[in-house]
Formats: C-alpha cells, sequence, structure tokens
C-alpha cells in the first residue's frame, strides 16, 4: 500500500491554530448549532453542517488570507455545533414532555450539553488513529468535503450561493411565520365529511346482535383532516438533502397516520368527539384525538425501528465496540516519533480529564435526581457508570458508522433510547422512581446523545482535516472549543422556541409546530418504564406495526413511524423537496449525457464521467439547500426572540395574520413553493452545464 500524502505536505510550515480561525469556528458552531436546533424539533432531524461550515470557514477565511488549514480548523471548531444540536434537542426537551421540569433548568441543560460534548471529544480522541486511518472506511461525506476545499483553493467557494439562498429563506420566513409579517399562507387545511354510517354486528347467522331491545348497531360520522405541504423553505431543503427516496418513506409515515389511522380514528369516536366539537373546533379535537391515539402508535415504530436499525448494523456496530476496546489498551503506548499529522493531544491528560468529568456527572446526576427524602448519590453513581460505559462504546459505535455511510446517518436517537431503556431499568432496580428516577434516566440518555452526536461529527471533520493534511491535537482543541461554545448557548433557542406568549406555565414544544419527536419518545418511554405512565395498549400495536414492516422489508421503519409522528403539512413538504431533487438529478443526468456524447465518451469511463458531473451537481444543490435550512431556521429563532421580549411585528406594521388568508396569501403559497422548486432545479443543472469538465 503506498504512503499516504496529505493535500498540504507534512514538511510545509503552514499557520494554522489562529485567533482569527478559532473565533470565525465559534461564531459558526453558535450559529449552525442554532439553526439544526430548530429543526430538530420541527422536523425531527437535522442536517450536517461540514458542507456549509466549509465554504463559510472558505470566503472568510480568503478574506483576511488565512490559508487552507486555518480554513480547516474553523470548519472542524463549526460544525460541531449542529452535532451537539442534535444530541440536546433529542433528548432535553424530555425533561419539560415528561413533567419532570415545569420550564427548562438553563444550568443543568447546559452542563449536560457540555459535558457530554467535551466527553464526545475525548472518546474519540482515543479512537482516531485507527479510524481515521482505517482504509476500509470509506467516509464519503469526508471525502466529498475535502474535495469541495480542494476546489476552492483553485476558484469560487460556494459561499455566495449558500448566503443568497440563506437571505431568501429568511424573508420568506420573516412573510410566513406568524411572529413575523404575516402575508404568506403556510399551508392549507381542510376537514372531509363522509356523512353517516352505520356499522352492524352480525351473528354466525347473520342476524344483527341484541341484547333485550338494544341492536349491535352504532352509527357514526366519517371525517378526514387534509392538510397541504408548508411554504417552507427548510422543510423543502430537507428534503433536497437526503432525496427522494427517503423523504418519499417519511411521506409513507404521515400518509399512514394521517390519511390511513386518523380517518379510522374520528369514524370509531365521532359520535364522542361531537359533543367536545360542538362549537365547530374540528380542527382542534381532529388533532387531540391524534396526539392521543396514532402518536402513540407511532412512539411503538420508533421503539421498535430504532432497535431494528442498530440490529440491521450490528456487524458493523461490533467492529466498532471491538475497535475501541483495541484501542484502549494501545493508546499512550508508543514510543515512536510521530509525524505532524499523526500528533493528538497526550493520551495521559485525556484519561485524566474523562476520570474528572465522569466524577462531575456523579455531581449533576445527583442534582437532577435528589428529592428531600432521597439525596441520590447512589442513583448518581449508577447514572454515571452507564453513562461512561454506554458513551465511550457508542462514540466507537457513531465514529465507525460515519466512517462507512457519513454522518448524517449517524442513528443519535437510536443509541440514546437503548442507554435510556438501559438507564430505566436500573432506576427500577434501584427503587428510584418518580419523577427523580425519570429525570436520572432522561439526563443519561442526554449524556450520552450528545456524546455519540459529537464523536461521530469530530470523526467526520478529523478525516476531512487528515485528508488536507491539518494537526490532530490542534483540530482536537478546536472542537473542544466549538463544544463549550455552542453549550453555552444552545438552551436559548430551545426556550425561545418553547415560549407561549402571556403563559409563561405553557409550552410550544410537543405541539404542531414544535412537536420534536424524537424528545417525546424518550419521555414516554422514561414516564412508562420509570413512572409506570403509558398507554402501552397503542405502544404495543405501534410495535407490532413496525415488526409488519420489518417482515414484509420495508425500508426504515424508523423513518416511517417518524413520519407518523410529524405534522402531515411537514412530511409533506419534505416529501416536495424530495421531488425536487429527483427531478434535478433527471436534469443534470441528461446534462451529463450530453456531454459525454459531444466528448465521445463510452463504457466505463462514460458512467465514471456521468457520476462525477452530478456528483458535482449534487454538490452545489447541497450547499444551496444548506442555506436555505439556515436561513429559515435562524429567523425562526430571532422572531421567536422578538416574541419573548414582546415584540409584535404585525401589530407594530399594522398587519393582520387575516392577510395571509386571503387571496394575496394564497397566491404568494404557491409563487413562494414554485419559485424554490425553479431555482433548486435550475441552479444546480446550470451550474455543470456551464462547469468545464
Amino acid at each position: 500500500m503506498s504512503e499516504f500524502k496529505p493535500y498540504v505536505p507534512l514538511k510545509t510550515n503552514m499557520k494554522e491554530f489562529s485567533f482569527k480561525a478559532i473565533l470565525l469556528g465559534v461564531i459558526l458552531t453558535m450559529i449552525l448549532g442554532a439553526a439544526n436546533t430548530y429543526l430538530g424539533m420541527t422536523a425531527g432531524m437535522t442536517v450536517a453542517a461540514t458542507f456549509p461550515a466549509a465554504v463559510i470557514a472558505m470566503a472568510f477565511m480568503r478574506l483576511f488570507k488565512g490559508t487552507i488549514l486555518e480554513e480547516n480548523l474553523a470548519r472542524t471548531t463549526g460544525a460541531v455545533g449542529e452535532a451537539l444540536a442534535a444530541g440536546a434537542v433529542f433528548v432535553i426537551p424530555a425533561f419539560v414532555l415528561s413533567g419532570v421540569w415545569t420550564k427548562f433548568n438553563v444550568v443543568q441543560s447546559t452542563l449536560l450539553m457540555l459535558l457530554g460534548g467535551i466527553l464526545g471529544v475525548l472518546f474519540v480522541i482515543i479512537l482516531r488513529k485507527t479510524l481515521v486511518e482505517d482504509q476500509t472506511l470509506p467516509y464519503p461525506e469526508s471525502v466529498a468535503c475535502a474535495e469541495i476545499v480542494k476546489a476552492g483553493q483553485k476558484g469560487s467557494t460556494g459561499a455566495g450561493l449558500v448566503f443568497s439562498t440563506m437571505g431568501l429563506a429568511a424573508l420568506i420566513e420573516l412573510f410566513k411565520n406568524e411572529d413575523g409579517i404575516t402575508i404568506v399562507k403556510s399551508a392549507f387545511k381542510g376537514l372531509l365529511s363522509f356523512g353517516r354510517s352505520t356499522i352492524s354486528l352480525l351473528d354466525p347467522n347473520s342476524r344483527v346482535i341484541s341484547v333485550g331491545e338494544r341492536l349491535a348497531e352504532f352509527k357514526q360520522d366519517g371525517r378526514m383532516f387534509l392538510q397541504s405541504p408548508k411554504s417552507s423553505p427548510a422543510f423543502l431543503g430537507v428534503g433536497y438533502i437526503i432525496g427522494f427516496r427517503l423523504a418519499a418513506i417519511t411521506f409513507s409515515g404521515g400518509v399512514f397516520g394521517w390519511l390511513f389511522l386518523m380517518p379510522v380514528v374520528l369514524f370509531l369516536m365521532s359520535q364522542d368527539l361531537s359533543f367536545f366539537a360542538a362549537d365547530g373546533s374540528w380542527f382542534e379535537i381532529a388533532k387531540s384525538a391524534y396526539n392521543a391515539t396514532v402518536k402513540p402508535i407511532a412512539v411503538g415504530g420508533m421503539l421498535v425501528g430504532s432497535f431494528y436499525t442498530l440490529f440491521s448494523m450490528r456487524k458493523n456496530l461490533i467492529s466498532g465496540i471491538s475497535k475501541g476496546i483495541k484501542d484502549v489498551t494501545k493508546a499512550g503506548k508508543s514510543q515512536e516519533k510521530v509525524s505532524r499529522i499523526d500528533k493528538d493531544a497526550p493520551f495521559g491528560m485525556i484519561m485524566l480529564a474523562i476520570g474528572i468529568l465522569i466524577i462531575a456527572m456523579v455531581v449533576i446526576f445527583q442534582q437532577v435526581i435528589q428529592t428531600p427524602s432521597n439525596p441520590g448519590w447512589g442513583g448518581a453513581a449508577g447514572s454515571a457508570l452507564v453513562m461512561a460505559l454506554a458513551g465511550f462504546l457508542f462514540a466507537a459505535v457513531a465514529g465507525y458508522l460515519v466512517g462507512l455511510i457519513g454522518s448524517s446517518s449517524n442513528p443519535i436517537s437510536g443509541l440514546a433510547l437503548t442507554t435510556l431503556l438501559i438507564s430505566a431499568l436500573l432506576m427500577v432496580l434501584l427503587g428510584l422512581k418518580g419523577n427523580a428516577g425519570i429525570a436520572a434516566t432522561i439526563a443519561v440518555a442526554a449524556v450520552v446523545a450528545c456524546v455519540v452526536g459529537v464523536a461521530g461529527d469530530m470523526l467526520q471533520d478529523w478525516k476531512v482535516g487528515h485528508i488536507l493534511g491539518g494537526t490532530p491535537w490542534k483540530m482536537q482543541i478546536g472542537g473542544i472549543v466549538g463544544v463549550i461554545a455552542a453549550a453555552l448557548v444552545l438552551v436559548w433557542p430551545i426556550i425561545l422556541l418553547d415560549n407561549v406568549p402571556g403563559d409563561p406555565m405553557a409550552h410550544n414544544i410537543g405541539t404542531d409546530s414544535l412537536p420534536a419527536p424524537q424528545a417525546s419518545l424518550m419521555a414516554m418511554m422514561a414516564k412508562g418504564i420509570v413512572g409506570g405512565q403509558m398507554a402501552w395498549p397503542l405502544v404495543v400495536a405501534g410495535m407490532f406495526f413496525a415488526i409488519a414492516l420489518i417482515l414484509i422489508k420495508s425500508p426504515s421503519p424508523m423513518l416511517i413511524a417518524v413520519g407518523m409522528y410529524l405534522p402531515f403539512s411537514t412530511t409533506f413538504a419534505i416529501f416536495i423537496g424530495g421531488i425536487i431533487k429527483y427531478a434535478m438529478d433527471k436534469g443534470a443526468e441528461k446534462v451529463a449525457d450530453k456531454k459525454a456524447d459531444v466528448a465521445k465518451i463510452k463504457g466505463k469511463d462514460r458512467e465514471s464521467f456521468v457520476k462525477k458531473i452530478m456528483e458535482k451537481a449534487e454538490n452545489h444543490g447541497l450547499l444551496l439547500a444548506s442555506g436555505l435550512v439556515a436561513g429559515e431556521a435562524l429567523t425562526g429563532i430571532l422572531l421567536a426572540g422578538l416574541v419573548a421580549l414582546k415584540v409584535n411585528l404585525n401589530e407594530l406594521l399594522g398587519n393582520t395574520p387575516m392577510l395571509a388568508d386571503g387571496p394575496l396569501g394564497v397566491i404568494l403559497y404557491f409563487v413562494v413553493i414554485g419559485a424554490l422548486a425553479y431555482l433548486m432545479i435550475r441552479i444546480p443543472v446550470q451550474f455543470v452545464t456551464r462547469s468545464n469538465d
């Protein structure tokens, strides 16, 4: 095997660790982390920040005459905020959703994110050499990002595209959001009535069963709740990023939940629900019925789906765990002189820091779970032990999976749920029940989710740095700095988005506008196991539904269950984004075929040529979609901040949100979706049409 040669030669003396690189990384980690906090709680998923962080770092470093290694450090520091946000929003809102907290505890939330994120960095420092240098791991997203950075040294960085689409999405969100200047309709909804039907129960002789004079006949009214896709740049961008197949799978869950199960619920419960909908509020009643009946079924599906996802990866999981254990025995033993691109932070200091953080976790867990009758030290020590073991093993798993399939497919929620179940059972064995046991269970899962998210992201970014010629210990310090910066601010976007104007005790999390599906799952499981509160018949039904999907080899039962949990207008918009991506792919493929015909390329060379052009279009489209996601997310958070400050833009400007329901709002709804679809297809296709290949 030939010796590895980084893009920046080993003996090159180039500026790398600088104040401007760290400062830019800190700003990026806070911004991208906040954007993904919004996305994680509204769409139930996050998008990798490696690509937008790379292009923004290139653009700004170029203004200040920065080197490629400074760009690399800024990107590494900046991208970790998204990973920490994913771990945080998938679990920490469960404290509120479970009723353990009446409002978010800023200090405890920050400490859980901070220590979980730093542990994620420290754990994978031990694993870095083996996983990053393993030639059997393709690191698809790392390689693609490194190619973008290399291309950026020769020409355009793509930052202009990211910033322009961020601005466009921000403008749309300003005029669409109820807390902005509302003139664009967000989505349409309607209730389709089927009239009254009669259900008769028959005996073996085909006669209606009766008891006395009462016949087993039931008259029910049929209804179906219909919704259009949201005119959301972020959700269209998410569907575009994950592609048509995954977008369709997510939407199938929405179809099953809202267009199959929901009509059944409304039909069977119509007489009971009619009493509460006497004032004509069928929309609210329908959503409440969905939350009470279909969502627990979705939770059961997510539970089985999570474990099936892990089971389907079992060989890679076992390999990742075994690699992690071997690396612990190897780390720190080598006395050989190492090159610049092999220098990690000192092993002894890493192990000491891990030990200190585990002790700190015991103290934090004790603060979370203590009650007047129980100081909670036993539960805290047990929780810290579970956290440390699960955290390290799952950090190895996350790193290995990122090497195989990229950080976008890092199963954070599945690994966190596994930890939550182990922790919940431990709490039951220790006799720690009620809110204290639920709090301890969620706290352990929160830390491990942050560990897993950060571990996967760090290894992806360190692989990019390895290809480019970055120094590991400098990137590791950058990662820790990024985690600290993100942890100090991420709880505030969560609090702002959760805020309900005029009612300090109410919560927005768990509603249609902020469903937080993974956190809802964590809350329900913790309450069900530790607190004994669970709608088990519906959850078990959902579990068997997921098992049926597995038996027919349905793709991603977990994603289908998440689609059932999310609002239909959200999954519909994600699906539209997937369709747009499919259309773009077809357009790019036609361009590639034409270019191949002109150049008279045939056979395998043609396949390689077409693939290269389509990858260029996909990467360009990825930057465009990332800008749309970030622009809407950041504007949504800013508008939530204005609401917290009791600033109402509609009132200030004399606008009424009713305007969005009029003809102008309807027209703008279709203009927004049509214009975004056009741009998301046209721009990448034009880019590869004009490129010289």
